[in-house]
């Protein structure tokens, strides 16, 4: 297998003591990471390396863990620019309801793009929009995640609870029930992978609340039990999803998912903004995983989640970009500096360090997704998912603190980004598409959505 050695890089493992090294070496092995230390690699090692990396202005850490997203609506960023959640959605359904397999390919192709040009190796997508005749998206999503070599957590979503039975969504958007089961079903027995290199895992995912039946949400709990995959959906994200639970269910958002079996360490849920001390301590008690994803939540004034208060609590909480649609930059790096600021803005400036930070962007994330096992930290015998940030350039040289170019610091370019062993970005690029022909794929499929409208 070929041997890559990362040399005389500052190391920060992120693993359960936060060990850094000042200069340090990474030595991996086809897909695994099979050395980690202090100092400057041995000649011997020098010898049986294949390809050396000079480390030297270098900060490497683990491949970033992206925990939530929504990558087909990389096709509508800008609409709907100063709107709250529900009026935002309301705007934009009517466009997501004429995707098919061929946009959302290309879209997701463009989302994780950007997102593996910052860091990201594992990407957590979350797709609920399934119009009928629209073909094989959730395939179309894992081709363009193959084709760019990231690692994928895809979800097969669901909303059955249309504007005329008191949803959101209007009627043309939702599935029926038992198609919505059904589906998801058999998107876990064509796609999932349970092995412990997989690339591709898939859960099992109803939209939120407000879009989903009790049938539903309670069902499809229990098949992804009886499959032996993961839950997801969004919860508390805003006051308005608060309302709509008491008046309809006669319960906050929390007490209603927990009544209908959504608590567990087989879950995370995304957004988690409004929990209050009692929420918090349910999530911690029953390993229920947190996506934080800061950008949106302050894009669609929803707010800041508690992020000191659940990682004082114990509960696994990862970091998220969201929809590119309420992010338009898509970057999963810049959400590290945003997390620190927003949690010092909500609370004070001790709220969340930037180390921190760092390990709910990989470690935490890879808590959330279940695969703290595999990825998320570098250490012996993980997958060889890796970042290596420059931060000897203009914007980072002399900063006293490595990982203060993470934490505070502009997002540092990317030397080389390696998933599963294989470099997906080299110098700032990406080695295994062409970016202009993404780029205009994008712009073309984005056009071809806007004249369906």
């Amino acid at each position: 297998m070929t041997r890559l050695l990362i040399d005389g890089a500052f190391v920060a493992t992120v693993d359960a003591s936060d060990t850094e090294h000042a200069i340090g070496h990474v030595l991996v092995e086809g897909t695994r990471i099979v050395a980690v230390g202090g100092g400057r690699a041995s000649a011997e090692v020098h010898a049986t390396a294949d390809e050396v990396i000079d480390g030297t202005g270098m900060l490497v850490t683990p491949g970033l863990v992206n925990t939530h997203h929504h990558l087909y609506q990389w096709l509508t960023r800008g609409f709907a620019q100063d709107a709250i959640l529900f009026d935002w959605l309301v705007a934009l359904y009517p466009a997501w309801a004429r995707i098919d397999a061929d946009l959302v390919r290309d879209g997701a192709l463009g989302a994780m793009a950007v997102l593996a040009r910052s860091g990201c190796t594992t990407v957590g997508d979350h797709h609920y929009v399934f119009p009928r005749g629209g073909g094989d998206i959730l395939g179309g999503i894992i081709d363009a995640a193959t084709t760019l070599g990231v690692r994928l957590h895809a979800t097969r979503g669901s909303m059955d609870l249309g504007e005329s039975d008191g949803g959101l969504p209007p009627d043309f958007a939702v599935e029926t029930t038992a198609d919505a089961l059904a589906a998801s079903s058999d998107a876990v027995t064509r796609y999932h992978d349970p092995s412990f290199e997989s690339m591709v895992r898939v859960a099992i995912a109803p939209c939120s609340p407000f879009s989903v039946t009790s049938d539903l949400l309670r069902e499809a709990a229990t098949l992804a039990r009886s499959l032996g995959v993961r839950l997801h959906t969004h919860g508390a994200e805003t006051v308005e999803e608060e309302a709509f639970c008491r008046e309809r269910f006669g319960m906050s958002p929390t007490d209603y998912l927990e009544s209908l079996g959504w608590l567990g360490d087989d879950v995370w849920m995304a957004h988690c903004v409004h929990l209050g001390d009692a929420d918090i301590a349910r999530f911690a008690a029953s390993g229920t995983g947190v996506a934080h994803c800061p950008s949106s939540n302050a894009r669609l004034a929803a707010g800041i989640a508690p992020v000191r208060d659940m990682l004082r609590a114990g509960v696994p909480v990862g970091l998220g970009v969201d929809g590119a649609a309420s992010n338009e930059s898509g970057q999963l790096g810049t959400e590290i500096r945003n997390a620190v600021l927003a949690a010092r803005l909500r609370d004070d400036a001790g709220a969340l360090t930037g180390r921190q930070a760092l390990r709910v962007a990989t470690i935490g994330g890879a808590r959330a997704l279940g695969r703290e096992a595999e990825i998320g930290s570098l250490e012996v015998g993980k997958l060889a998912d890796l970042a290596l940030w420059r931060i000897d350039g203009v914007e980072h040289a002399g900063i006293a603190d490595p990982i203060a170019a993470l934490g505070l610091g502009a997002m540092p370019p990317l030397a080389r980004l390696i998933v599963n062993g294989r470099t997906v970005v080299e110098d700032g690029h990406l080695t295994g598409v062409d970016e202009r022909d993404v780029a205009r794929r994008v712009a073309t499929a984005s056009a071809a959505l806007a004249a369906r409208l």
